[in-house]
């Protein structure tokens, strides 16, 4: 139960129904309002609540707004609501205080709840896919892909928690320019291994890497001399199988161990194989959307205000990735349903993205709204102040492999969704492992293992606690103020998702911590002054506990028991 939401929405018609007994007694004049802006103040000192209707409502209604405020004030009809004050504060804000009834129930709901608080049911659930990684599978997965997948899981998240019924994709191009060159790169050093390193040329723009010649020894390994002969189509066919096969293996192997896992994995050579990619230039065709310049068919994106142009099919033939591009997307929502679909990219596509919706436009399926492409900067590492391009390991640019074997999983997914995806990020390698307060993972985690070590010492020492105590006990300002905190859960969520940014809940659940921590620096649990606080105390701070776990859950990070 989103509890913030609720009493906002109450707040807010409370006030208009304020306003509207005001204006009906005379003391106001008529107005057609017909909604009241409701905020959270930063400081409680202003309230748990905030409106500034009455100053809004001051032009139209040509009234000195503090006028208005108390006329409101003075018709605020709290009886049986959520709230127990109204306060007028200032030139005319209107302050609303929650009554002790709400912070009981918030507490009972979590308790409830249990590992579904924060999570959001609809009616009728938006259909949306999330594809993210979609690394290029011909060689590892770096520092950029490692960003993007826990982004991506993240969102996918936060949007299934608000209600969504969401599918996760990994997009696998496995057609088109850079399988050519994986071909002609694996060939090249499978005939350098069979007859020496200057008996093959090394194609100028092929995959330098050391993983394009492991895979090509492996090959080799296997099948030794089998395919010198062979016609080169068949063989170089034959390489690529088997290099994607151990590279996808190794990419999903990867994805696991970092807590991703995928509903379905679409290769683009299905859209070539089945006709779909033609089909759909043909259908743009159709549509007069096409023309012919020097033997390539080109899309007229300028005329839907785009920068320029863009190639579907080349003048040898061959589809561009473009074109692939928009029949995989027109199989989304056309083939496949999706009400909405999220693609996670690098920011160096940015060019490419106002193309793409102008060409689902025209194919009727209004790219412009239903497409949403959330762009990503890059990361830099960092260790000890400077910056890190290579692993320890390897000596290699640093893949997603060798940063989890250097850093805890956790560590990782933390930190690549500390910031919005639109701003650069730099990762700090030493303080990923820190274990101290410096370290926000760390300092999330500890006190939900603080609060499970308290859980455990009482039971050890044989305290049994009531199962339904008095919360109304709780009155101080850290409890307080540590309730409010658990109560914006659903909220948070429901923001992440609606913003498409899962790194509020990064920064919400350090604001449980750190509110957790207050709390605790005050408040004495097993020797509290009554049996009846201590009770309510421990019912606290196991909703603490939980709601540090649903929060650390939505970007995968877990929340030990132990530190």
């Amino acid at each position: 139960m989103n509890h913030v939401r609720i009493a906002m929405d109450q707040a807010a018609d409370l006030i208009l129904g304020a306003y509207r007994q005001a204006a009906a007694q005379g003391l106001l004049p008529e107005h057609p309002f017909t909604s009241a802006p409701v905020e959270i103040p930063k400081d409680v000192k202003n309230g748990d609540f905030a409106s500034t209707f009455a100053m809004q409502a001051a032009k139209p209604l040509g009234m000195n707004p503090r006028k208005i405020a108390e006329a409101i004030c003075a018709q605020a009809q709290l009886e049986g609501s959520l709230f127990s004050a109204c306060e007028v504060a200032g030139p005319g804000f209107l302050n609303l205080r929650l009554a002790p009834a709400y912070f009981a129930g918030i507490l009972q709901d979590i308790a409830k709840e249990g590992r579904e608080y924060g999570r959001t049911r609809q009616d009728k659930p938006e259909k949306i896919m999330v594809e993210f990684v979609s690394a290029n599978p011909t060689g590892p997965m770096h520092m950029g892909n490692a960003r993007g997948g826990v982004l991506g899981d993240s969102l996918a998240e936060v949007l299934e928690r608000s209600g969504a019924q969401v599918t996760r994709e990994f997009y696998v191009n496995d057609a088109g320019n850079q399988i050519d060159k994986f071909a002609q790169s694996l060939e090249a050093r499978y005939f350098q291994l069979l007859d020496g390193e200057d008996s093959f040329p090394f194609p100028e723009d092929g995959y330098h890497g050391d993983d394009i010649r492991e895979l090509a020894r492996e090959f080799h390994d296997l099948h030794g001399d089998a395919y010198r002969q062979t016609p080169e189509a068949e063989r170089r066919a034959e390489l690529v199988k088997f290099g994607l096969e151990k590279n996808l293996a190794k990419m999903r192997a990867d994805l696991e161990k970092y807590r991703i896992s995928y509903d379905v994995w679409f290769f683009e050579s299905s859209l070539h194989e089945s006709g779909y990619v033609k089909e759909t230039v043909d259908l743009l065709t159709q549509k007069g959307a096409t023309y012919e310049k020097e033997g390539a068919l080109w899309l007229r994106t300028s005329e839907h205000g785009c920068d320029k142009d863009d190639v579907l099919r080349r003048a040898n033939g061959f589809y561009t990735y473009f074109a692939a591009d928009i029949a995989y997307h027109r199989n989304k929502f056309e083939q496949r349903g999706f009400d909405r679909v999220v693609n996670i990219w690098g920011a160096d596509h940015h060019g490419h993205v106002a193309r793409l919706k102008a060409a689902l436009d025209i194919l009727g399926l209004d790219g412009t709204n239903r497409l949403e492409i959330v762009l990503m900067q890059l990361v830099r590492l960092m260790r000890d102040g400077e910056a890190v391009r290579m692993s320890k390991r390897t000596g290699k640019a640093i893949t997603l492999a060798d940063l989890l074997d250097e850093i805890p999983c956790d560590a990782a997914r933390y930190f690549f969704n500390s910031r919005a995806a639109d701003t650069h990020l730099e990762f700090d390698l030493g303080l990923a492992v820190r274990q101290d307060n410096e370290n926000p993972v760390y300092y999330v985690q500890y006190a939900h293992a603080r609060i499970k070590s308290i859980l455990r010492n009482l039971e050890r020492d044989g305290v049994r606690c009531a199962q339904d105590p008095d919360l109304s006990l709780l009155k101080n300002p850290e409890e307080l103020d540590l309730i409010r905190e658990l109560a914006r859960l659903p909220e948070e969520i429901r923001l992440a998702a609606r913003d498409r940014e899962p790194s509020r809940i990064n920064r919400y659940v350090n604001n449980v911590a750190a509110a957790f921590h207050r709390f605790y620096t005050v408040s004495r649990i097993r020797d509290a002054e009554t049996d009846a606080l201590r009770d309510a105390r421990v019912f606290l701070i196991r909703c603490v506990a939980t709601v540090i776990e649903n929060g650390l859950s939505v970007f995968g990070v877990s929340a030990p028991d132990q530190m």
